[in-house]
């Protein structure tokens, strides 16, 4: 197990724009994401939390595609501009298949994998049950073992969130329907499914799921959590790095579980650094990457 030193957190904040790219899903959901950098380069796929859209990686991608990475960053299921599936399937499965179309979408290059809380169940699961070869795994503020009381203010948040918006006219529960509009503009851009936060969860059955799949973790690994997160405590971090002993773990300062309104851009610089490390590490072809070492 590698540990790191803490480190201090910045906020930036997050700009909204149209989808730059289109892809259908395994079972159709029409998912929007932006990307950044070079198509030729190393893959950097971003993956947000609950409530959040492409945008809370914004500043990040923004980073890696000067870097020389392609950074890509998609909006999930029944958020942003992406679209809600007909049958309300916001399962897990449904969520790695997903990210499965997505780094199938990039050809044969292995992409690195950066999510958070959400995010990064979704690529946890991905790499452990086979749905995608990625060549590292960045987790940030998420873990098997999560705390209850935190993850009920998240869904307790959605749900107030959710009761700010009201359905676009054309905003049918169906592929095709891509966003909210706020009650009141001016207060939010961030949009979901109101099923998204209904879907039944078996946290039990899930935290089985993501123990397996942190076990067979042989990738390049970091797991990064906010010192103030409620959602991942010190228990849930210490499980993690036996689970997966290769992983190396950043305790960020001043930062905590980021909500739909902070975006994940915080952990960025961490993340990049990581990133240029293993980049660097694949030979002499990646080692002209700008250096933040």
């Amino acid at each position: 197990m590698k540990m790191m030193s803490s480190v201090h957190a910045r906020t930036l904040p997050i700009n909204d724009s149209r989808p730059m790219h289109r892809l259908r899903s395994a079972d159709g959901v029409l998912l929007a994401g932006d990307s950044w950098g070079d198509p030729g380069g190393i893959p950097v796929i971003l993956l947000h939390g609950a409530g959040q859209t492409r945008h809370s990686w914004r500043r990040t991608g923004m980073m890696l595609g000067e870097a020389g990475f392609f950074a890509v960053s998609f909006d999930a299921r029944g958020h942003g501009d992406s679209g809600w599936p007909p049958d309300a399937n916001y399962s897990q499965l449904a969520m790695v298949r997903d990210l499965e179309s997505i780094a199938s979408s990039l050809g044969m290059l292995r992409p690195v994998l950066v999510g958070a809380a959400t995010g990064g169940a979704t690529s946890l699961l991905a790499v452990g049950e086979g749905y995608v070869d990625a060549r590292a795994l960045i987790l940030v503020n998420i873990a098997p073992q999560t705390e209850p009381a935190g993850v009920a203010r998240i869904q307790s948040s959605l749900r107030r969130g959710s009761s700010r918006f009201e359905p676009r006219d054309d905003a049918i529960h169906s592929p095709t329907a891509l966003c909210l509009r706020p009650k009141d503009e001016s207060i939010n851009r961030w949009r979901w499914d109101p099923h998204f936060v209904a879907w039944p969860r078996d946290m039990g059955r899930r935290r089985q799921r993501l123990c397996a799949s942190a076990r067979k973790l042989t990738l390049p690994t970091m797991l990064m959590r906010g010192e103030h997160s409620d959602v991942v405590s010190d228990t849930g971090v210490a499980e993690f790095l036996r689970l997966c002993p290769h992983a190396e773990y950043v305790n960020l300062r001043d930062a905590g579980h980021a909500s739909a309104w902070e975006g994940n851009d915080i952990y960025g610089e961490e993340a990049m650094r990581y990133i240029v490390r293993i980049a660097q590490a694949e030979g002499p072809r990646t080692r002209r990457l700008y250096d933040c070492a």
